[in-house]
């Protein structure tokens, strides 16, 4: 049951994505005056719709991406003033043509896509990864800021026995009881004072731990609501010295250098703590750039997992992944039974899964092939170069770019995406990624 909650959650989260998405290319079409005939959600038949004023809304039976029908995306054969051809692709390009200019109704040539200027197709185009963009900020702000990430906190969470002469020894009869334990220190209890100063971390607290030296120092808590002080004698004990990434620091020989450090003997529990914004922006810097990297990085992507599927082999969690996949994911988080991990963190994890997925669709569309945003942002920039180049040159302004020369490796580029599509597809069934290894 959980597992379906947790598909489910995620199809909601990809149909807003894409909803969200379509409405970056819709609200700027209709500000500069484009007629948006369509609105949708979804490829293939339609489950719903409704019409207002010019614009049929609504959502298709399959909810693997969507699309605004802008009139007049290509100019017409008088605009760029085209020449008969002849040939199987110049039949495309002309069937293009013919296509999007039956929808410009008479009298509305002013309102077709292509007679915007390049700035505005630019804004135009750019505005649904733009909104992608905005919404993955925003869902990992909810699951930082919002939501939490899980911490050492300054909650008890263990107490040790004794005082280990290392990290992985374990209580002999002549060790000595651990500091916290011989002081009467409980699981539950929360540290809000050490040696007269308060502790609003777990860091604070480790620090003045280390630096305390073998001495007993009164140690403040709070346990079912009440405030006591306990008289804590600290021990001393040698422990590798960690360097600013958590790991040992080496000597010239090779081996771990230790330190004489402070020792109070318990184990911190893992808490929800909520980061400050600006934390959210490296987090979200950090992630929108592995993801374009992953996405730039497709086609080697999309051989590894051919061998892995065809030819055997373990799939790790690096590979890229379908809808199918990434739902199972979702599934898995929603459902899977981890001690300490509740709703809240897995709602954390969640939305920082939809946030990837606004990611990847970001970074994907951006990819400077039609029919993606990224070819018709190429196709404005060349256009608005030319214009800018004649302007520079005192001659007048050109003819619009003609665009639908691109209509072929548009067909192209759909058969690729569509033949990717399935390729994960299959091997998100037969060989998935699992949470679980």
């Amino acid at each position: 049951m959980l597992f379906a909650l947790g598909v489910v959650v995620f199809v909601l989260g990809l149909l807003v994505s894409i909803a969200w998405h379509e409405i970056g290319h819709l609200v700027p079409a209709k500000r500069f005056g484009v007629r948006v005939s369509q609105y949708m959600v979804g490829f293939g038949p339609t489950i719903w719709s409704t019409t207002k004023g010019e614009t049929e809304y609504g959502i298709k039976a399959i909810p693997l991406g969507g699309y605004v029908r802008l009139i007049g995306m290509y100019p017409t054969a008088e605009a760029v003033d085209a020449k008969p051809r002849a040939g199987r692709i110049a039949e495309i390009v002309s069937a293009a043509r013919e296509a999007s200019a039956a929808e410009i109704r008479p009298g509305e040539d002013h309102r077709a896509f292509y007679r915007l200027s390049a700035p505005k197709k630019l804004v135009v185009m750019l505005g649904g990864p733009v909104m992608n963009l905005v919404l993955a900020f925003v869902l990992l702000a909810i699951a930082f800021a919002g939501i939490g990430v899980a911490g050492a906190s300054t909650t008890v969470g263990a107490v040790s026995e004794c005082v280990a002469t290392s990290t992985a020894a374990e209580c002999g009869p002549e060790d000595a009881p651990a500091p916290a334990r011989a002081a009467g220190l409980e699981a539950g209890d929360r540290v809000v004072a050490f040696d007269g100063q308060e502790i609003s971390s777990w860091e604070e607290l480790s620090t003045a731990i280390r630096e305390a030296g073998e001495r007993t120092v009164p140690v403040e808590v709070e346990r079912a609501g009440e405030r006591l002080t306990l008289e804590v004698p600290l021990a001393l004990v040698e422990r590798p010295l960690l360097d600013a990434s958590g790991e040992p620091v080496l000597d010239a020989a090779g081996e771990p250098v230790t330190q004489t450090t402070g020792f109070f003997g318990m184990t911190p529990r893992a808490e929800l703590q909520r980061q400050p914004l600006s934390q959210v922006v490296p987090v979200f810097a950090s992630t929108t750039w592995e993801t374009v990297k992953v996405v730039f990085t497709i086609p080697v992507k999309l051989v590894e997992l051919v061998g892995v599927t065809f030819g055997g082999g373990e799939r790790d969690g690096s590979s890229i992944m379908g809808i199918v996949g990434v739902g199972r994911v979702a599934g898995e988080v929603a459902s899977t039974p981890v001690e300490g991990v509740g709703l809240a963190e897995r709602a954390a994890v969640m939305l920082s899964l939809v946030a990837s997925l606004n990611l990847a669709l970001f970074a994907f569309n951006l990819i400077p092939l039609v029919p993606l945003d990224g070819g018709h942002v190429l196709g404005a920039l060349w256009e608005g170069a030319k214009r800018q180049l004649a302007r520079w040159r005192g001659e007048a302004s050109p003819r619009p770019a003609d665009t639908a020369r691109m209509a072929p490796l548009a067909y192209g580029v759909f058969v690729v995406l569509a033949a990717m599509g399935l390729l994960l597809v299959w091997a998100d069934l037969v060989r998935p990624v699992s949470l679980a290894g």
